[in-house]
């Protein structure tokens, strides 16, 4: 190879190419970490009380090492096309580059406008609840951005930001650096020697930038960093900071793709057959999971009652009935309610999922969340699931209603619940012309009084209530509903006390309990021979405490209220999740012998665990559910006794690989089934 073959080479072109790319690629990468560092801070009320300033720097150059890879292909996105156009018109290709920059911008900042309520509401980056929002109501969504979020003043400082960063960034790529740093002399008078120093210098600095995007901040695989193992510090508020908003939204749309293709978990059908056995206590000698998932009701625990009520309330969670929150006085009427002697409360409760629409999957078909979203599937709509709820309340004589305070076009809620074998669906055009709400439904008061007026008093029924008054954008005229601020003031932190926000958001709480407080008074009265079940939808969207444990993040309460009831009626040391309200009904009212089929099991007689799609409950203790082996928290302090993780590891495992082959491939174990899946 000689030096003749690159005679004609236009060196000062890919020279000055090359410059205007590390241009680009650094100042895209600067912006990143700046937006980190502004994240921070914004938000470092977040911060747990341990951290250190080793810490915050630990995450912003951790962080900065993963946005060079997001930095790498912002700049091959802008600049590829540019230079395409470029080579047949230099104006142009300009143009274009300035055009594309000007759009890589504003959706930078948009982005990261965005990202700080989201994390006030979720306490995470963007992850995949993000992508549900194609199966719900975006007119719905979008009036909530805008009452709830300002979204129209956020946009526009997002593109004022947006236009100020574009100037910058094209002041930078026209400015000729060289000439700046009196340097021009080295670059035009130089011999063969400099020239061929300045290219194997702009070729090494190339292929240096080129590994550390491709390896995501690393020089190799061994090294790199990516959305996946970025979170290295002890705090899981800095581990979120440490993410990028793009590499937060990819982070989503790989768990969401994993959701939706069943990607991993990869259990075998011999697996599923020795666990499930297992938890049915007996040999693994059937490949039909009938034989595992059959029980035989042990026989009634109270008097046959005429109606059953599920509240499945929004954002209920358990933490304000615990006595460290007793003074924001904002779950007084649910706490009376579990004073009382006809309730039975459980304190470790999970709900199936972080949305609403996987509790109402989880209550309504008994299957946990385990990467199906099932209203989107089409056997959904085929049949019931052989676990579902209704046909096995409607083979005890009860007639099924599902009412829900908003559109039945929501998460196609009317089509799925009526799939799933309800009689009948009451939604949003079912309440009173007159009932004030929301663009996500109907004030709490106007559903339940549609309730009371809609049930029949010729015929017994299973009625499960979704409301939506405790949900952004928390536009319920707290005033006009006796609402007192000053009684929750009271109660909080003196940094929250001016924070009106919260103080309205914790209104709507308290507008949710009284609401269930005068329910629950009104079908006591009005039916005494029947029961209602409370429970939250999800707990994880608001605190009081800013790093809350585990514990407080996800718990949320299983109250049980009604004639009959008693206190002990859920076993003292029970534990579950929404998949076990279904069994605990059962056996509470269900004739000896009546067979059902469940994954779940009945609080009243032997439920000791709960879990869901990322943690576990007992009794005594909480912890993750993909930490291996499980490292169980205790609850209180001094802690209770020691549990079996081996058993309560069998039992996670058990729960997912149940509900995610029951309503993907049915009830009998054929490997062949799996094939497609290889």
């Amino acid at each position: 190879m000689t030096t003749s073959m690159f005679k004609g080479v236009n060196w000062n072109y890919f020279y000055n190419l090359a410059v205007r790319g590390l241009k680009v690629f650094l100042f895209y990468l600067s912006v990143l970490s700046l937006c980190r560092i502004a994240f921070i801070n914004i938000l470092q009320e977040y911060m747990g009380p341990a951290v250190t300033g080793s810490d915050i720097w630990l995450a912003i150059f951790s962080g900065a090492r993963l946005s060079v890879q997001t930095a790498g292909i912002i700049t091959l996105l802008v600049g590829i096309p540019a230079i395409l156009v470029g080579m047949f018109h230099a104006k142009a290709g300009k143009v274009v580059l300035q055009g594309l920059n000007a759009v890589a911008l504003t959706i930078t900042t948009i982005l990261f406008f965005a990202s700080i309520p989201y994390y006030h509401q979720f306490h995470s980056r963007f992850h995949q609840i993000l992508f549900n929002a194609v199966n719900d109501d975006m007119y719905a969504l979008l009036i909530s951005l805008v009452q709830e979020f300002n979204l129209p003043l956020r946009l526009l400082g997002a593109l004022l930001v947006a236009a100020g960063l574009w100037w910058l960034l094209n002041r930078l790529i026209d400015c000729q650096i060289a000439e700046k740093l009196h340097l021009t002399g080295f670059w035009t008078n130089r011999g063969k020697a400099g020239i061929w120093t300045e290219r194997v210098l702009v070729v090494a600095g190339f292929y240096l930038v080129a590994r550390l995007v491709f390896f995501g901040g690393s020089l190799s695989w061994e090294n790199s960093v990516n959305w996946e193992n970025a979170g290295i510090t002890k705090d899981q508020f800095l581990n979120e900071a440490i993410l990028d908003d793009y590499q937060a939204i990819y982070r989503g749309y790989r768990m969401n793709g994993r959701l939706l293709s069943s990607e991993g978990l990869d259990f075998t059908t011999d697996q599923i057959r020795e666990l499930a056995a297992h938890m049915a206590r007996r040999p693994a000698d059937s490949d039909d999971l009938t034989v595992y998932l059959t029980r035989t009701a042990q026989g009634p625990q109270l008097e046959r009652p005429k109606h059953i009520f599920i509240i499945l309330s929004e954002s209920y969670a358990n933490w304000p009935l615990l006595d460290k929150y007793a003074n924001l006085h904002v779950a007084d009427s649910v706490k009376k309610i579990i004073s009382e002697e006809d309730t039975a409360y459980c304190r470790s409760f999970l709900p199936n999922g972080g949305s609403t629409v996987s509790a109402v999957t989880g209550v309504v078909t008994g299957l946990a969340d385990s990467n199906l979203y099932l209203t989107t599937m089409p056997e959904s709509f085929a049949a019931p699931y052989p676990t579902a709820l209704a046909p096995q309340m409607e083979a005890l004589g009860y007639e099924t209603n599902f009412w829900y305070a908003g559109p039945a076009t929501w998460e196609r809620i009317e089509p799925f619940t009526l799939a799933q074998g309800f009689d009948h669906f009451y939604g949003r055009g079912n309440m009173p012309d007159d009932a004030t709400g929301s663009v996500w439904g109907c004030d709490d008061e106007y559903l339940y009084e549609a309730v009371l007026k809609g049930v029949s008093p010729d015929k017994d029924s299973v009625n499960i209530i979704l409301n939506v008054s405790n949900h952004s954008p928390f536009n319920v005229d707290m005033e006009s509903k006796g609402f007192d601020p000053q009684k929750v003031v009271g109660g909080l932190p003196e940094e929250e006390q001016d924070n009106s926000e919260l103080i309205n958001q914790l209104g709507h709480f308290w507008y949710a309990d009284r609401e269930i407080g005068k329910f629950v008074s009104q079908v006591k009265e009005k039916y005494p021979d029947s029961l209602v079940v409370i429970v939250g939808d999800h707990a994880e969207r608001y605190n009081i405490d800013k790093t809350p444990s585990i514990y407080e993040r996800y718990g949320i309460p299983l109250v049980i209220t009604g004639k009959g009831i008693k206190k002990d009626m859920i076993i003292s040391k029970g534990a579950g999740s929404h998949i076990d309200i279904g069994p605990t009904l059962i056996e509470m009212i269900a004739p000896k012998g009546f067979q059902y089929l469940s994954i779940g099991s009945s609080l009243s007689r032997q439920n000791y665990m709960g879990v869901n799609y990322a943690v576990w409950f007992t009794h005594d203790y909480y912890g993750e559910a993909d930490i291996m082996p499980l490292v169980p928290m205790a609850i209180d302090e001094p802690p209770g006794p020691a549990i079996d993780t081996l058993e309560l590891q069998i039992y996670i495992d058990t729960v997912r690989a149940l509900s995610w082959w029951v309503p993907k491939y049915g009830l009998i174990l054929d490997p062949k089934l799996l094939e497609g899946n290889k």
